[in-house]
């Protein structure tokens, strides 16, 4: 073999490797995917208590009566738009995959005429016995298979508290006879404590006093107490 070929063969090796080379380039540069700077989304996960520690309380749902108070009907009005594929609201409108909700509130549960409700309803409701009560609304709304297992509803529920008093209000909207609001509950450290200005109640007549405490002074003209026998 001459120079000749040899320098041919070398010469094709070469250029076999820069396209192959050039073409890994190329690829780089097409298809690179950089970090982006700031990450689209964060995903926060729960902190697990430590081993042997207290599992952190879970956030106290808002009593239903509390969350009516500040409750908006019209804005009801517009949230219940997502429940008008499954149910009719108007005073003897047709069942649909779901019941007619005229008069839903206090009304007992699985009990509307012409529907078939699921086993599980038929379960929750007791024979008619459980009502369709505000608490009962709220709950429901909040996550349908969690309060009534078995339910056929497929609706995830209405995680926001306004959104769910909002519907509840314009629930009960739905009737000739709209049925009273709960009373919102006051707290029990406002019911303990004395109002601003207010003096605390006396002790009743006769009552002994609390340990460490003087014995309150004699009216005038009244003997002093005797003191109590040691026990």
């Amino acid at each position: 073999m001459d120079s000749f070929e040899i320098n041919k063969l070398i010469g094709g090796l070469l250029g076999t490797v820069f396209v192959i080379f050039s073409v890994g380039i190329v690829s780089d540069a097409l298809f690179a995917s950089p970090t982006p700077e700031k990450p689209g989304f964060a995903i926060e996960a729960a902190e697990e208590p430590a081993e042997g520690g207290p599992a952190a309380p879970a956030a106290e749902a808002k009593p239903i009566a509390d969350l009516l108070a500040n409750a908006n009907a019209e804005a009801g009005a517009a949230v219940f738009k997502k429940c008008q594929a499954c149910h009719s609201g108007e005073k003897g409108g047709p069942n649909k995959v779901g019941p007619d909700l005229w008069d839903i509130v206090d009304r007992p549960v699985a009990e509307h005429a012409g529907f078939a409700y699921s086993g599980g309803m038929k379960e929750f409701s007791k024979d008619g016995a459980e009502k369709w009560t505000y608490d009962n609304l709220n709950h429901f709304l909040t996550s349908p298979k969690k309060l009534v297992k078995g339910t056929a509803m497929s609706f995830a529920g209405l995680p926001k508290d306004e959104d769910r008093a909002n519907v509840i209000a314009y629930l009960r909207t739905l009737s000739d006879s709209p049925k009273p609001l709960p009373t919102p509950g006051a707290s029990a450290d406002n019911a303990a404590a004395p109002a601003e200005g207010e003096a605390p109640a006396k002790p009743a007549e006769g009552a002994a006093p609390a340990e460490g405490e003087a014995p309150a002074a004699p009216a005038a003209g009244e003997a002093p107490a005797a003191p109590a026998p040691a026990q």
